[in-house]
C-alpha cells in the first residue's frame, strides 16, 4: 500500500472514520488528528458545484505529501464523476463510492489503478436489495451504510432504529455471505449529542456493525467508548475462555459453550485490547 491509501488492515478494522470536506485542506491534519482510526477527504456532500476542482487538487496535495486517507467521490452519472477519477489516476487509492450498486462497483474497479479497494456506500433501496452482489464485486473491502440518503428515499426517519432495521441487518448478512470484514454504520447527524451518539453505535454494534462514519472530531471518543465492550461483558467473556479450556464443549451457568460461543468470547476481549478491532 502506498502512503495515499490506508492500509487494508486498517480499513477492515477501522471504528470510527471522519469525514471531512475535500476543500478544506486546513482540517486534513485536525482530523487526522482527531484520534479517528481514518478520515475521509469529501469530493461529494461537503462540496459544492463551484469548488470541486478546488477540492481534488486539495486532496491530491495531500497525497503528495505522503498522507492517508479514504476519498469519497462524486456518484456515476454525475457531472464530476470521471474528473474525480482522472484526477486520482496512477496509484492505488481508497475509495468510497457513493450510491453503490452492483454495477456501479464493478466499472469503478475497472477504472482504479492495480491495489486500489472499494467501500461501497449504501444509501439506495437498489443498493440495500442488492448488497450481496455489491459485497462480492471486485475490489470491495467494505460495506457503509448511508442512512441519511436512505432514509430520504424511503421516507423515513433515518434516525430511528426502527426504520432502518431491515436495511442494516441486509448489510451484515451480505459482508458476512460474502466473507468481507462487517459493515461501518450511517452519521448520527446531532454533532454534540453523546447520549444519541452512544444509542446509535450501540444498537448497530447488536447488528454486527463494528465500525462508524462521523461527521465531526467530538463525535470519535464517544463512538470509541460505545464499541468498547463493558467491564461485564469482558468478565464473562474471560469467564467463558477460561470455561473452555482446550476448547472441549462444556457448561457454563447452565449454558452449553461451543466453538461459536467461544469464538465471539475472543472477539469480545480482542476488542477491548485492539484499538480499531
Amino acid at each position: 500500500m502506498t502512503a495515499a491509501t490506508l492500509a487494508t488492515d486498517t480499513v477492515t478494522t477501522a471504528r470510527t472514520l471522519l469525514f471531512v470536506p475535500g476543500h478544506r485542506p486546513d482540517r486534513f491534519a485536525k482530523a487526522t488528528a482527531s484520534g479517528a482510526d481514518g478520515i475521509i477527504l469529501d469530493l461529494e456532500d461537503a462540496v459544492g458545484p463551484d469548488r470541486k476542482d478546488e477540492a481534488r487538487q486539495a486532496v491530491l496535495e495531500w497525497f503528495h505529501q505522503g498522507e492517508a486517507g479514504v476519498v469519497r467521490i462524486n456518484p456515476p452519472g454525475t457531472d464530476w464523476y470521471d474528473a474525480d477519477l482522472t484526477a486520482l489516476a496512477g496509484q492505488p487509492r481508497t475509495i468510497m463510492l457513493p450510491k453503490a450498486t452492483p454495477q456501479a462497483v464493478a466499472d469503478l474497479a475497472r477504472r482504479l489503478h492495480p491495489g486500489s479497494v472499494i467501500i461501497p456506500l449504501i444509501e439506495t433501496a437498489a443498493g440495500v436489495l442488492d448488497a450481496r452482489a455489491t459485497a462480492t464485486a471486485p475490489g470491495v473491502i467494505r460495506l457503509a451504510l448511508g442512512n441519511v440518503d436512505l432514509g430520504a428515499e424511503l421516507g423515513v426517519d433515518p434516525d430511528d432504529h426502527r426504520a432502518l432495521l431491515t436495511a442494516r441487518s441486509t448489510l451484515v448478512l451480505a459482508a458476512a455471505a460474502a466473507g468481507i470484514a462487517p459493515p461501518i454504520d450511517g452519521v448520527t447527524t446531532a454533532v454534540d449529542d453523546h447520549q444519541a451518539l452512544t444509542s446509535d453505535v450501540q444498537q448497530a454494534l447488536s447488528l454486527g456493525f463494528t465500525g462508524k462514519l462521523c461527521i465531526h472530531p467530538r463525535q470519535i471518543d464517544p463512538a470509541h467508548q460505545a464499541f468498547a465492550p463493558t467491564e461485564e461483558q469482558l468478565r464473562q467473556a474471560q469467564r467463558i475462555i477460561d470455561a473452555a479450556g482446550d476448547g472441549d464443549v462444556t457448561v457454563l451457568d447452565g449454558k452449553m459453550l461451543d466453538k461459536p460461543v467461544i469464538g465471539r468470547a475472543r472477539r469480545t476481549l480482542a476488542r477491548a485490547k485492539n484499538p480499531i478491532g
